[in-house]
């Protein structure tokens, strides 16, 4: 089991969320705000003391947990829909998941995703 988390532009939203439902099997996804601190701008991306607004750094993070055979069409999906070519468009990142256990069903590993 995998757990994809991906860092979205706000307005890509829609987008990833019909990307996804457009998917054979798509587990469900949690979203949720933050704030961003982008590379810096300076030279090797080094932090510019003018840079830092966190207004204009809004984020969502999507999470989500799915079986091994559908991650790469899950990822596939998420960078198409977010990607806008500018700077800012987000992260994706893949992580292994040991176990998951659906609370409501008692159901475990790839069942309860």
């Amino acid at each position: 089991m995998k757990q994809i988390t991906a860092v979205l532009q706000p307005h890509r939203l829609e987008k990833v969320e019909e990307a996804l439902h457009r998917l054979p099997h798509m587990p469900g996804f949690t979203v949720f705000k933050a704030h961003g601190h982008p590379r810096g701008h300076g030279v090797g991306h080094a932090y510019v003391a003018d840079e830092w607004e966190p207004d204009h750094h809004g984020r969502l993070v999507l999470l989500m947990y799915c079986a091994d055979e559908h991650l790469a069409s899950l990822v596939q999906a998420i960078e198409q829909a977010a990607h806008t070519g500018q700077a800012g468009d987000g992260l994706i990142a893949v992580t292994d998941v040991l176990d998951i256990v659906r609370i409501r069903s008692g159901e475990r590993g790839n069942s309860a995703v």
